[in-house]
């Protein structure tokens, strides 16, 4: 059953993607609501499960907490230093200064968030029928974003659209192969939860720091700041619907 309902994840997480690449004409629209999205679910979805499962004080601070600052700084290093290395060896970089190997990791790094959205529904429906549906209801709903966002964080930092829709795929296909996985073995719930901590902090710096100011770089519209306020209030109504 798990695996069968991961199925709605692999293909709204397609139907994502499918949209941001059709709307390449309004390219600040896209990434304005990709930004929102990426906030919504790292703020109202990602951080409350992470305090949830691995809300242990560590030094007066919730682990989950120092892993999300841990991701975030994380984030920033990667991106910095493959900055550094391809300026240093007198690489060109893409017309709008980005490192193509970051968008290849934060786009592997949602594959990875994916496979243990997988293993959160065949997990949760180990535990009963109503938990599971309620978890796939969450993870189907919000792998539109995920799909969304893969392929615009791929394609935003200059890589070829076969390395994007190559991304998407594997995007598509990780709750399929995460669901299977629970057949096998289960992940403790700490450590689920410290790893999604950590996510969410990267996936936070890649909004923050690259998404939204590159959407509001060359149009500071109105229009791009409702796609962003859209996209974290979709999250917000995904998260409530699954409550």
């Amino acid at each position: 059953m798990a695996v069968f309902v991961a199925l709605g994840a692999f293909l709204m997480t397609l139907v994502g993607g499918w949209t941001a690449q059709r709307v390449t004409d309004r390219r600040h629209l896209v990434l304005g609501l990709a930004g929102g999205l990426m906030l919504g679910v790292v703020g109202l979805d990602l951080l409350p499960e992470a305090l949830e499962a691995a809300g242990r004080p560590v030094f007066g601070v919730p682990e989950a907490l120092l892993l999300f600052v841990g991701g975030f700084l994380i984030a920033h290093l990667v991106e910095r230093l493959l900055a550094g290395r391809q300026a240093a060896h007198g690489a060109d970089e893409h017309e709008n200064g980005r490192v193509p190997q970051v968008g290849l990791t934060a786009a592997a790094a949602m594959v990875g968030h994916s496979v243990m959205d997988g293993i959160a529904i065949g997990a949760a429906f180990q535990v009963g029928g109503g938990m599971g549906a309620a978890v796939a209801l969450a993870v189907v709903a919000h792998d539109f974003a995920d799909g969304f966002n893969t392929y615009t964080i791929t394609s935003l930092y200059g890589n070829a659209r076969r390395k994007a829709l190559a991304m998407l795929f594997a995007d598509a296909a990780a709750p399929v192969a995460g669901a299977a996985s629970t057949l096998l073995f289960t992940i403790p719930e700490q450590l689920l939860g410290a790893y999604l901590g950590f996510f969410g902090g990267a996936l936070l710096y890649l909004a923050a720091a690259e998404i939204l100011p590159e959407a509001h770089h060359d149009h500071p519209a109105r229009s791009t700041l409702l796609c962003t306020v859209a996209g974290v209030g979709f999250i917000w109504l995904v998260v409530g619907v699954a409550e």
